[in-house]
């Protein structure tokens, strides 16, 4: 009987080094000081009549006829005041359990691609099937530390019941820490009830222990959607843990120098992370940090460059002078599995570790600037996370060398396959070996309940 692949088993990661710093502290101020004119002066367009009505009852000057909310620096840092520096995030298996803050690092799945692709399909459009396939995947390799939104979109299945069935599966097929999309208060809700019917919990010690992250980008530049501040509002106010990230590309929806992005960036995330805290004081989040270039002479977005490396550890900056956890990212622009890919996944694999990134989001699988999640590309970033975690471990060792066996112990004869082929037989047998993680009869009996009767109901109204 053939072994099965060998890897370290998962564990919990700790960056031992200090962080990179490319910004002095009179920098990190001027930065702080403009972004704070910025909600000041300008203010963010605020979707949301409701949003509307928390900023006003908490002193910030809010013009309802523009829905332009305009934030006093010493308001945003009362409330930046509330938010937690450290957390725990609790899994389904209290192994898997995340440690959010301070120096821990987790790595998690890519989110949010439309497409996917593989060797033998090709590209195509993404589908249940393969959603099964990736979540799968993110549950056997135990350097994916967990998943948030959907790797996949599977358009396969109506919208309005999508969501449902994407939880399903992160409850069924993995024990480890999962999320809704933030997209309307439904979506939450819906992530809320299946995740709290997974660990036998009712709803009180289920925001008492939070176990789902999900994450609220802003339309940059200085608005903020109504839907998305629908699933914040529900997120804080069920103690889940809500990432905040400004989308902001130096040359498109954000300043071409590196301090005026990063200015946008820190106002739009300080500006909602402080709403965040005015609905729901003490309610888990994170600073997220997102902000690169594009090619000026195509206006595409551009990942893994130099400029998103320098943000990311300016980022961290940001986020460490207001005690905030901190989310990056593992992106690329390569259109294939190439070396193009590996060198610009290194490059913001790097800046994101090296600026403490807490939560590093799309960190395997990610290819096509997010067109596309890869199953050759999710190896061989799993790879590359086993040689930073293994770069990042205590010395003296003691421990066996965390590195993927299928790559270190590989035969070295001619013939033998590239890294993509190689890559593409390590999914296929993972995914031929799994086993589900055991789940109590009575409480998949519980979420299928749930879910066959929001599906009746005709799961979200609004989609």
């Amino acid at each position: 009987m053939t072994p099965p692949l060998a890897q370290p088993a998962w564990r919990r990661i700790a960056n031992p080094f200090a962080p990179i710093e490319v910004l002095r502290a009179e920098q990190i101020e001027a930065i702080h000081d403009a972004s704070m004119r910025i909600l000041e002066n300008f203010g963010l367009e605020i979707l949301n009549a409701e949003a509307l009505d928390i900023f006003a009852a908490h002193g910030a000057s809010v013009d309802r006829g523009s829905s332009r909310v305009r934030l006093d620096r010493a308001l945003v840092a009362e409330h930046l005041a509330t938010a937690p520096r450290e957390f725990t995030l609790r899994a389904r298996n209290p192994v898997h359990d995340l440690r959010i803050g301070a120096n821990n690092v987790n790595f998690i799945l890519t989110s949010g691609p439309p497409n996917c692709a593989d060797l033998d399909r090709g590209r195509r459009p993404g589908n249940l099937a393969d959603l099964t396939s990736f979540i799968t995947l993110a549950q056997c390799l135990n350097i994916v530390h967990g998943q948030v939104g959907f790797p996949i979109a599977p358009i396969d299945v109506p919208v309005p019941t999508r969501h449902l069935d994407g939880h399903y599966l992160h409850a069924t097929l993995s024990d480890k820490i999962w999320g809704p999309s933030c997209i309307g208060a439904e979506r939450v809700i819906d992530g809320f009830e299946i995740g709290r019917l997974s660990r036998g919990l009712d709803e009180a010690a289920m925001r008492r222990e939070p176990g789902l992250a999900s994450v609220v980008n802003t339309n940059s530049p200085l608005r903020v959607d109504g839907p998305m501040l629908d699933g914040l509002m529900a997120m804080a106010r069920f103690g889940q843990c809500v990432i905040v990230t400004p989308f902001t590309l130096a040359g498109a929806m954000s300043p071409i120098t590196l301090a005026g992005a990063l200015a946008q960036q820190n106002a739009e995330a300080l500006g909602v992370i402080a709403f965040l805290q005015m609905v729901a004081p003490g309610a888990p989040c994170m600073y997220g940090g997102f902000t690169s270039n594009v090619d000026m002479k195509s206006g595409a977005p551009a990942f893994g460059t130099p400029e998103f490396a320098r943000a990311a550890l300016a980022g961290g900056q940001l986020a460490r002078r207001y005690g905030l956890p901190y989310r990056s990212s593992n992106c690329c622009s390569a259109n294939a599995v190439d070396a193009q890919a590996a060198y610009e996944s290194q490059m913001a694999i790097w800046g994101s570790v090296m600026g403490h990134a807490n939560y590093l989001l799309h960190s395997v699988g990610w290819l096509e600037g997010g067109l596309v999640a890869s199953f050759e590309k999710a190896i061989l970033d799993a790879e590359m996370l086993q040689d930073m975690a293994a770069m990042l471990a205590p010395l003296p060792g003691g421990e066996d060398p965390a590195l993927l066996d299928w790559r270190r112990e590989r035969r070295r004869r001619e013939g033998e396959p590239a890294a993509e082929r190689r890559a593409n037989a390590v999914w296929k047998r993972l995914l031929a070996e799994f086993e589900p993680p055991p789940l109590e009869a009575s409480r998949r009996e519980a979420i299928e309940d749930y879910i066959a009767r929001r599906k009746r109901e005709g799961g979200v109204k609004a989609a």
